[in-house]
This record gives structure tokens, sequence and C-alpha cells, in this order.
């Protein structure tokens, strides 16, 4: 079987090339079939991250298109959460239960469901059905799952028909403006973690958040422009346009606040954006940021709070008001994490008029880390858990990036 699956892998790479998005399930299938793998099926999150939606084409074996799946009440939906292999009994359903349990080893075929794996984002999930016995089985459809997560990630930017999938309902002009901007959700390598969150996803206006790896160095921002309409998006998609304009042009953190605040202030009158730039040194642990009126950042260690990284914040950008205090410094400890958020996460109100609050929020967080979950499934539960304190409408765009530094094993820091 290795000989096919290596038949399988490149035959697939081979005509992927010249491939449209719609055509992937019925490649990936075809090539499946030639290591025995049947019912092949390939859905992906939505924005919000709450369904599995499949791929357009595909249909279940009675003929019906396949349906959207739920992420928290399915096996599927178990191994976008947990991105790990789940055995499944050999259904056409994919949306059976959690409680469903896999036949005894040797009777009939198994039904794997495979997590789509960029790194740590989750792309989606692969569902496959394995013939009993077969050696390597489970070793296949990994390799076989992120294979099909590369190709859905090479090809999803320019598909119209994937960015209509992955949406439950219209999005605002200034939500359209600021997606298209946004790094992907998560990254990982063997030294950081980034993972991210924003909401209310159709409607977001002034929030806002970037980060990208330079060396040794990961660059970190986040912003909150004044107000939530479209000139709140061109406020942040400003900010964002002006950081990584200064940023790749070598300026450091204080200079490269000031061209934001410039750059606001050139476009717009009495508009304005609060936020955090912050570079952290991968090898040595060092952070440094400017806070431009922004909530101070925390840190996370072993889980509890040690640490709120207060200092006199410098005045928003966009009014032209410089940098005062500048510069700040923190030594982060190895397995330490950062959280970034914007107001609209702490402020968030009840009906009855109770705020989500900071000792929730960090309580939140804390907890799902004790339980070992995930830096994405924690964001994906924390950003339900706030959209039901609102009842499911939030009055204020709510942002949260978190940073886990990881040193390498054989690097000492040098202080």
């Amino acid at each position: 079987m290795a000989g096919d699956g290596e038949g399988m892998l490149g035959g697939l790479l081979g005509v992927n090339h010249l491939s449209a998005m719609e055509e992937v399930p019925g490649l990936v299938a075809e090539h499946a079939r030639r290591v025995g793998f049947s019912q092949t099926t390939v859905y992906v999150a939505d924005l919000q991250q709450q369904h599995l939606v499949p791929l357009p084409g595909q249909r279940d074996p009675s003929g019906e298109p396949l349906e959207p799946i739920g992420i928290d009440t399915t096996v599927a939906g178990r191994a976008y959460r947990d991105s790990e292999i789940v055995h499944a009994r050999h259904v056409a359903d994919p949306a059976e239960g959690e409680a469903a349990q896999p036949p005894p080893a040797g009777e009939g075929p198994q039904r794997l469901w495979v997590p789509l794996l960029d790194g740590t984002e989750r792309v989606g999930v692969l569902g496959v059905s394995v013939p009993p016995g077969a050696p390597a089985a489970e070793l296949l459809a990994a390799q076989l799952a992120s294979l099909v997560a590369l190709l859905v990630i090479s090809k999803r930017a320019h598909s119209d028909s994937y960015a209509r999938l992955v949406r439950a309902r219209p999005m605002t002009l200034s939500a359209e403006v600021l997606w298209n901007l946004l790094p992907s959700g998560t990254f990982a390598n063997d030294r950081v973690v980034v993972s991210t969150a924003l909401e209310p996803a159709y409607e977001v206006g002034g929030d806002a958040y970037d980060f990208a790896i330079d060396g040794d160095t990961l660059h970190v921002s986040i912003f909150d422009a004044m107000g939530h309409d479209t000139s709140a998006g061109l406020t942040a998609t400003i900010a964002m346009g002006a950081c990584r304009n200064n940023r790749r042009q070598g300026e450091d953190l204080a200079a490269t606040t000031e061209a934001i605040d410039a750059a606001i202030a050139e476009q717009f009158t009495g508009r304005f954006a609060t936020g955090i730039l912050a570079d952290l040194n991968l090898r040595t642990g060092w952070l440094s940021w400017v806070n431009r009126g922004h909530h101070p950042p925390l840190v996370l260690r072993e889980g509890r709070q040690v640490a709120s990284l207060d200092g006199e914040p410098d005045p928003p950008m966009g009014f032209g008001l410089g940098v005062r205090t500048g510069l700040l410094r923190y030594q982060l400890q190895p397995g330490d994490r950062l959280l970034f958020y914007t107001d609209g996460v702490i402020e968030a109100q009840s009906p009855k008029g109770e705020l989500f609050g900071l000792e929730r929020f960090i309580d939140f967080i804390v907890r799902r880390e004790a339980d070992g979950m995930s830096a994405p499934e924690t964001l994906r539960r924390l950003i339900q858990t706030i959209m039901e304190h609102q009842r499911g409408r939030l009055q204020d765009d709510a942002t949260v990036v978190t940073v886990e530094w990881r040193s390498r094993r054989n690097e000492q820091l040098m202080l």
C-alpha cells in the first residue's frame, strides 16, 4: 500500500496545478481510490467556526447533496475541535453524534474523520472509509488530509465560490475589506504559537490584528478604530497598511506608530485608533511594545495571570499628539502566553447589564489551558461564550490575539 500511497499523493499533486476549487473533491476521491479509500468527503469550517460545510458538488451514497454539519455535536466536528483523527461507525451520515462508536477491529470498513491542518490553522475535515485491516490506513489518511489542506489553502484566495460557501449571511463592506487584509487566524513553529479571534465576523467595523515573522522576531499588532461603520473599517485599514509599510522598511515601533498617526490624520478629521505594536524576540523571550491608548497586554504563566503590562499609554493614533512613554520591555519565560484584546471582549454586556469583564476573560483562558485545550479551540469557545453572554449580538467588535512563546530546548536565556 506504500507504493499506492505515493501514487495517490503524487497523482493528486500533479493534477492540482490546473484545477479549480470546485474540482478538488472529485480529484481527491479519484486518487484516494488508489489505496482503497471510499466515500471521500471534504468539509471546510465556516467563518465563525460553528459548522463544517461541504465543498461544492459532493453527494451522499443516496445521491443527495451533502449538508453542513455542526462542529460542537458531531464526530466529524470532534476531529476538527481536537485536531486529531476520530474513528466512527461506517455510516453515510457525517452528522452522527458524539456517542457513535467504531465497529470492532476487523468487522467492516472504518470511517475516519481527519482534520485538515496547515500548521495550527484548522481548515476543515476529511472523511474517508477505509477497508478493514488496511495497513497504514491512518497514516495514509493523515498524509492525504495534509495535502488536501494545502490544496484548499492554495485555491481559496481566488475562489468566490469558497468565499460564499463559508459565509452564513451577507457581509458588510467594512468586514469585506478587513477580512481580505487579515492574516490567517493561527500560526505556529517550534518557538511560538499565535492564535486570533474576531467578532462579529460579518459586521466587524474597526478592529484589526496583524502578525508576521522576520527572522528571530515576531511582529504583533492590534488596532481598535473609533466607531463601527465603514469609516472605522477604513481607519483600521490605513492603520494596518501604514504599520506593514513602515515595519517592512525597518522603522522601529515608536516611529511606526507615529507613521500610523500621520496616515490616519491625513485621511480623516477626528478619527483615531488605539493599538499596540509589539516585537517578540523568539530567541531570548524579550518583548518590546508601544501602547497607543490601548488596554495593556496580559501575561499568563503556569495557569495564572502574572503580569498586566501596564505603563503610561501614549495617545491614540490620529490626533498628532506624539509619543511620550515610547518603548516598553518585559522578559517572558518559556511557556508564557500573552493576551492582546480589544474592549469589546471585556465590555460585552448581557441584556441585564452585566459586563463580561476582565476577570471572567482571564479565568476562561486559564481554565481551558488547564484542560489541555489548544489555543485556537480556546479562542473559538471564548468567542461563542461572549456571544452567548450578549445573546448572540455583540455591541462592539471583540478581538483577541494570544501568543505563546516556546524557547528551543537547546537555547538558554542570556540575561
